[in-house]
């Protein structure tokens, strides 16, 4: 921590250093009380997916059946981690419908969504707040964040306009009408939630300021500026000093989710880059707080301490989600930690009170970039210990291809022209990304043990491809295509055949399977992992969809009437390294699991993780898999989790890494389970909605137990 931050440290700062005592006799203590519930995300504030119930063991852990299943109204992706409040389970469907169902039956008991106009999206469940008898459910749908009583589902009146609130209004006003949603549940502290936004990744994204609201009233009360303004501590990062207003920068927002130690009232917030994402020539500088683990008053947003994980961020290599809160133990001595997972494959460990590294962090050298008017920062912060929990692209060689791909010499050559060096720059040439883009660790998280000081990691083993292009607007094509130039082909890709591997779906066919009216909606709202553009004008909306539709008029244009203005670099796409059968390129396993002691930054054990499930047909069995989810640990030694492709539920010994059980579910679970009890019976629920890496869809919550 710099000498800068520690003179920003405040009087909570010091108030949480005693309360959490430096010796043996004030040593922190768990609460495992606090652990019998599952009424917050992740299983509570400190998001360690941590459970003490304890009817379900490793020895009966095999007898677990369906005790109910609930059939959503719509169906495809539900990341969603119910909450159970007493006898009541909460959640959001796949088309983000609020349900309140009964935790012992699965029978629905409200549903609040069925007037909105609603679109197939993502979310990750909702906040629970009560005072005496007023209980409230806050949830989000797009930029809109509602309050609903906990009992009726019916907006609460007093609460915003009618019950809800737009989240830009607590963005600076250029933000209006740019893209803004939530896609992960606030954080609740006495009267106020603090909200996760994810907003576009391109030119002219809206600032990614932490906002806290009031739960009763919707009004914000305070805010933290993320791309700091004059005079803020910060601003010395950004070479342009105004970069908070610029048309151009924005982002640097939190949309994984925070932590919160209700003890001490610190809130802790990972933020992601800074946007544009991959070209940073219009933001130099180290671009603080982007890419930062933020420690916040959680009643006021004044800024305690703060780490940044990547300078200057150019291959989207933001914490992907909230860090867990542990207790570990040194030289005898109690220690309360903060652990962050990111997406390269590494685990940062701080004393939660003062922000100290607990291991080792060297800022090491690394590559310039190659591309005009892009600066590079010169060093990245690397932990000694514990190890990557995923390959990294430097130490690969040819041997790590593929033993199951039949185009070895194609792949070899690919291979080959990839720059591979570790934080390699986004260049014109190729860049051999791994961990990928969505990362090792991505936004399902790791489980703790909290007073063991252990964690459990799911991790992705994909290697994808970075690559830049002069970015260049052609005024002479028509306006549709200009437009689909502009926003559209990085994903969607010049042919419109998208990269049906990589999620993005081909658009030529569009007429036959989508009419307009929903194709516009989904262009200004987004869907899923795609942002929305809602600042597109109405005569480039008209155009774009003619574009696609295939109604604008073609002009033949010759190569030397062209007049391309270059501007800047842009991304050629999200592009996996894939063998011909559509398989990784590189060599198994392709998704692992993992238990990491922090107390010593050792490794308990790592496993594969998921089938490969045309490999093991042929016999080739643990090959892993991809993986999009977190795990729940159990105090009793059970890990639970779903989040592979192969959609199977699966059940661990935590201390070895044993599969213990699995349960091929209808559709697979890219969400992370609760686990929760209701008159003396243990459930563990999941969210099955698939429609992820190709797999079909699926509409059920389902819930395990003992008969």
């Amino acid at each position: 921590m710099s000498l800068k931050t520690r003179k920003h440290l405040s009087i909570i700062t010091i108030a949480a250093i005693c309360l959490y005592g430096c010796n043996r006799d004030n040593s922190p203590k768990t609460d495992f009380n606090k652990y019998t519930t599952w009424n917050s995300y992740l299983g509570g504030p400190d998001r360690n997916h941590y459970s003490t119930l304890s009817q379900i063991t490793l020895d009966n852990v095999t007898q677990l059946k369906v005790a109910w299943s609930y059939s959503a109204p719509d169906s495809g992706q539900m990341q969603m981690n119910p909450i159970v409040v007493d006898t009541i389970l909460y959640g959001v469907t796949a088309a983000l419908r609020a349900v309140a169902l009964d935790a012992r039956t699965g029978r629905e008991i409200w549903r609040f969504g069925d007037s909105l106009n609603l679109e197939n999206s993502t979310s990750r469940g909702v906040a629970y707040w009560s005072r005496d008898k007023d209980k409230r459910i806050l949830f989000t749908q797009g930029a809109h964040l509602f309050a609903l009583d906990a009992s009726t589902g019916k907006p609460i009146s007093s609460f915003g306009e009618n019950g809800k609130i737009d989240l830009h209004s607590g963005l600076p006003t250029s933000a209006k009408n740019k893209f803004v949603v939530s896609n992960t549940p606030g954080t609740i502290y006495t009267d106020l939630i603090v909200m996760p936004i994810r907003l576009s990744e391109g030119k002219g994204a809206a600032p990614g300021d932490i906002m806290a609201f009031n739960v009763i009233t919707g009004k914000l009360e305070w805010a933290f500026h993320t791309i700091p303004y004059p005079g803020e501590p910060g601003n010395e990062t950004w070479e342009d000093p105004d970069s908070y207003k610029s048309e151009t920068v924005g982002a640097a927002n939190n949309w994984a989710g925070m932590s919160l130690d209700e003890e001490t009232g610190i809130l802790y917030v990972p933020t992601g880059s800074a946007a544009p994402d991959f070209y940073g020539g219009q933001r130099r500088g180290s671009n603080l707080y982007a890419n930062t683990l933020l420690a916040l008053d959680a009643q006021t947003g004044k800024l305690l301490w703060h780490y940044q994980f990547t300078h200057h961020d150019l291959w989207d290599r933001d914490p992907p989600a909230p860090p867990n809160l542990l207790t570990i133990t040194r030289a005898g001595e109690k220690i309360p930690a903060v652990a962050q997972v990111t997406k390269q494959g590494y685990v940062f460990l701080f004393n939660r009170a003062t922000g100290e590294p607990l291991f080792d962090i060297e800022e090491l050298p690394v590559p310039k970039s190659n591309l005009k008017g892009e600066k590079t920062w010169a060093t990245q912060p690397f932990p000694i210990k514990p190890r990557p929990f995923a390959r990294q692209s430097n130490l690969l060689t040819d041997k790590d291809l593929s033993p199951y791909a039949e185009n070895r010499e194609e792949l070899l050559a690919q291979f080959n022209d990839a720059d591979k060096r570790i934080y390699a720059p986004p260049s014109v040439d190729p860049v051999l990304l791994l961990p990928g883009y969505d990362g090792a660790a991505e936004w399902g998280g790791a489980a703790a043990d909290p007073d063991e000081g252990i964690i459990y990691i799911n991790s992705n083993e994909m290697a994808w491809f970075l690559q830049m292009k002069k970015d260049s607007l052609d005024t002479s094509l028509p306006l549709g295509k200009r437009t689909y130039n502009k926003y559209c082909v990085v994903c969607h890709q010049k042919d419109r055949k998208g990269l049906v591997a990589s999620g993005y779906p081909s658009l030529v066919n569009l007429k036959s399977t989508h009419g307009k009216e929903t194709v516009a909606r989904t262009i200004k709202k987004g869907k899923g992992m795609m942002t929305g553009f809602p600042q597109l004008e109405k005569a480039e909306m008209d155009a774009l969809l003619q574009f696609l539709y295939g109604e604008e008029i073609e002009q033949t244009i010759a190569e030397n009437e062209t007049k391309p203005i270059e501007t800047t670099y842009k991304h050629t796409g999200y592009k996996k390294f894939l063998d011909s059968n559509g398989l990784p390129a590189i060599s198994p396993p392709w998704g692992t699991l993992h238990a990491i002691n922090l107390n010593s930054g050792d490794y308990l054990w790592s496993v594969p993780f998921g089938e490969t499930m045309t490999l093991k047909e042929k016999g080739f069995p643990q090959t892993g898999c991809e993986n999009y989810g977190g795990p729940v640990v159990t105090k009793n030694g059970l890990l639970f989790i779903g989040a592979t492709k192969d959609g199977y539920f699966r059940a661990f010994n935590k201390k070895n890494g044993k599969l213990l059980w699995e349960y091929k579910l209808p559709a697979p679970a890219f969400a992370t389970p609760a686990m929760y009890e209701v008159n003396g019976k243990q459930y563990i629920a999941i969210a099955c909605g698939g429609d992820k890496l190709g797999t079909e869809k699926g509409n059920q919550i389902m819930a395990f137990a003992l008969e």
